[in-house]
């Protein structure tokens, strides 16, 4: 199913629609700041091994990203972070950016693995982050990924569509996305190390 929705004013109703599918275990093609994504609940096992599958990878050998609301979500998915490594993701996010972080206890539970690193994205991008805050938990991410040598990313909802409506149950029609992905930081040394230049560009936060 195809639903368009404005990010400048995502219709609650097309929410709570995404929501319930999410609930359900679907999985969603959704808009972010950077690229479009493919998502689904966290806690939910069995739509993270069909997103594992649609990717082709062990869910365990997964770098997928956590898409959280705003940073209130860090305390249960990640250890403590310090002052510093804080002030910076205050500033930077919402954003396009990927902060690799210390996974806590409860990740590896989540994506039965034993997974000691976390991604938490916090997209600026209100349909992502309405979906995010309507369900109560985090969606666990991927980026849709074009099999095209040029292209890298798909950028037109519909022609998502057209791929992958046999594999998820909703493909969100938020405009065209971008082609260039987010940039990706580890602070779980509580350096800043760039391990993936992509949109944002951190030394603006620094």
């Amino acid at each position: 199913m195809l639903i368009k929705i404005y990010p400048e004013n995502p219709n609650p109703k097309a929410i709570d629609q995404v929501v319930q599918v999410l609930r359900r275990g679907g999985l969603i093609i959704y808009p972010t700041d950077t690229v479009y994504g493919l998502g689904c609940d966290i806690t939910n096992h069995r739509a993270i091994e069909a997103i594992a599958r649609i990717r082709h990878i062990k869910p365990e050998k997964a770098n997928f990203s956590f898409i959280c609301h705003d940073l209130s979500n860090l305390a249960d998915y990640t250890k403590s972070i310090d002052n510093t490594v804080f002030r910076v993701l205050k500033k930077a996010l919402p954003g396009p950016f990927t902060f690799i972080l210390n996974a806590s206890g409860k990740v590896p539970k989540l994506l039965s693995s034993n997974k000691k690193t976390v991604g938490i994205r916090i997209p600026d991008n209100n349909i992502a982050r309405e979906i995010v805050k309507q369900l109560g938990n985090p969606i666990l991410s991927t980026s849709i990924r074009d099999e095209d040598d040029i292209l890298e990313y798909s950028t037109d909802p519909e022609l998502i569509h057209e791929k992958y409506q046999d594999m998820v149950d909703i493909v969100i029609d938020g405009g065209y996305g971008g082609n260039v992905a987010s940039t990706v930081v580890d602070v779980t040394s509580g350096e800043f190390e760039v391990i993936r230049e992509g949109k944002g560009e951190l030394e603006m936060y620094m």
